[in-house]
């Protein structure tokens, strides 16, 4: 019950991609370049950071050499 209490309390964290101050920070909060978070926000049609940074974090999983060791084995 806890748990569930904190985390709909969480306070959720939206990135302004029209402002170049907030996207210039959350690109390099997020190791990446602004035009490849401007590209993540349209093809998630999210600005809420715990989405972007889910989705890069899975990128990162997919480019990895074991996960393409997986995959080429499940072919």
């Amino acid at each position: 019950m806890e748990y569930q209490l904190h985390s709909m309390n969480a306070r959720k964290e939206f990135i302004d991609i029209a402002d170049e101050q907030d996207r210039n920070y959350w690109a390099a909060r997020l190791g990446i370049s602004t035009e490849t978070l401007k590209s993540a926000v349209k093809a998630l049609h999210s600005m809420e950071f715990s989405k972007l940074k889910e989705h890069f974090m899975m990128e990162k999983v997919k480019s990895g050499s074991t996960y393409q060791r997986f995959v080429n084995q499940q072919q």
